[in-house]
């Protein structure tokens, strides 16, 4: 076996999903932003949570409006994904910079990203200030799939979306399946 190095503590959960987070403010602005740090909360009641930093522009608007959209990312969106990550919407249009469609909500004011196989509508319960990121626990309102990622059984598809995760500053396309859940313990 080989040797380990001990680090500081940090956050080494790697690699995680990441997505484009869109918000609507209160007077009617719009934006789009990176998002790694999100995960499963709950199943009943579906529930969410991103973290955001305070400074984000996005973040006054999910904490006037009390929603947001998940909105998986894929390989295609991957150099959107980059640029809304490093790019302000208090400086540029994003939306318009890397020709992406807003599409009406069903449940709230945020927008739906109609180039992203899956967009998860949020409403906020709940808001943690933990430090660096506050945390925005949300109820899932409505999940919206895009038609052409549905199997000839009806079933949805993400691989054929090609889903993207990030690690340490780089993304990563997942790859192919392994395995399904419960193939270890299923009779021969």
């Amino acid at each position: 076996m080989t040797g380990r190095q001990i680090w500081k503590p940090g956050n080494m959960l790697y690699p995680l999903p990441v997505v484009l987070v869109s918000a609507a403010g209160t007077n009617g602005e719009q934006n789009l932003f990176t998002v790694a740090w999100t995960g499963t909360v709950c199943t009943a009641p579906p529930m969410v949570s991103i973290s955001v930093r305070p400074e984000r522009h996005s973040y006054h608007m999910i904490r006037e409006s009390g929603a947001f959209v998940i909105n998986l990312t894929t390989e295609d969106l991957v150099y959107a994904v980059d640029y809304c990550g490093v790019k302000s919407g208090r400086n540029v249009d994003k939306w318009k910079e890397m020709k992406l469609t807003p599409l009406p909500g069903e449940k709230g004011p945020a927008p739906l990203l109609a180039e992203s196989p899956v967009n998860i509508e949020c409403s906020v319960t709940e808001v943690r200030e933990l430090g660096s990121h506050h945390m925005f626990l949300a109820q899932v309102t409505a999940v919206h799939a895009r038609e052409e990622y549905m199997d000839a059984g009806g079933k949805f598809d993400l691989a054929k979306a090609n889903p993207i995760v990030y690690s340490h500053g780089t993304y990563y396309s997942l790859g192919k399946p392994l395995g399904t859940f419960g193939y270890s313990v299923r009779k021969k």
